[in-house]
């Protein structure tokens, strides 16, 4: 992995960069969620290998370094993509976001505007009021969470048979967690849909096949976001079926040539 380090310091974002001489696709994972598990195998389906793939742990996850002191909202990860991006000098770019890190993605190309090729975001946070697990961990003060709340939800998710999502918890930084948790709950300002419809780039939101998100299916052509349904999955579509979603991914990006 290469390190792009985030403070004076010498603590790093960690990211993996496969060459390609297409446009770069950065891709940004959900909350308790790290690229460097969810993504490689999405990335070596050949409808994507001949773009530049980046998969970056956010700070806080993954294997990326967590300093104790650091600022975890969305808006603070989308400003270290922002300065990860100015480095790396790529000029145009995809960005790609599954749950938390759709709205990451959505406020990173806020920032970037004339430098996104496309814009695709995966069953990605577009309001306040976040999912299932961010409004319980939300529920708890910062120190109660950190103390006891982290350790509880991979218990219990260990218990419920989502060891996946369970094993990359535990490689996540609890603050970080608890502020991303947070931020989805509050939602942003103006909303993350609200940029979304804004945007003049083309943008795709994919839903998984066994989602109950029929009233995006119908809101988002409105705005000018195509919707694709990804086969064979649910909400956690790069672990349960890779290929679809690099299928899905591949086919936005080649809509959006023609």
């Amino acid at each position: 992995m290469r390190s792009f380090e985030i403070d004076s310091t010498g603590n790093a974002l960690r990211y993996h960069d496969l060459p390609g001489s297409l446009t770069p696709i950065l891709f940004i994972h959900g909350l308790g969620c790290a690229s460097s598990c969810d993504f490689p195998e999405v990335a070596s389906c050949a409808s994507l290998l001949a773009h530049r793939r980046i998969l970056v742990d956010l700070p806080g996850f993954g294997f990326s370094d967590r300093p104790v002191d650091r600022d975890y909202s969305i808006e603070a990860q989308a400003a270290t993509l922002l300065n990860l991006l100015g480095q790396l000098g790529l000029g145009k770019i995809i960005i790609f976001g599954h749950s938390m890190g759709g709205a990451v993605a959505i406020v990173l190309a806020d920032k970037l505007r004339n430098l996104v090729d496309g814009l695709i975001i995966a069953e990605g946070n577009l309001d306040p009021g976040g999912g299932v697990f961010s409004r319980a961990a939300a529920s708890y003060s910062l120190d109660d969470y950190c103390a006891r709340g982290h350790a509880e939800v991979i218990r219990n998710n260990i218990a419920l048979g989502n060891r996946h999502w369970a094993a990359t918890m535990e490689a996540s930084f609890s603050k970080a967690v608890y502020q991303g948790a947070r931020d989805l709950v509050a939602g942003g300002s103006p909303s993350w849909r609200e940029l979304l419809y804004g945007f003049e780039f083309p943008k795709t939101y994919l839903i998984g096949e066994h989602s109950l998100l029929g009233d995006e299916e119908r809101e988002l052509p409105r705005f000018g976001v195509r919707v694709e349904i990804v086969p064979g999955t649910g909400h956690n579509m790069a672990n349960e079926n890779p290929v679809n979603l690099a299928a899905a991914i591949g086919s936005a990006i080649q809509r959006d040539r023609n």
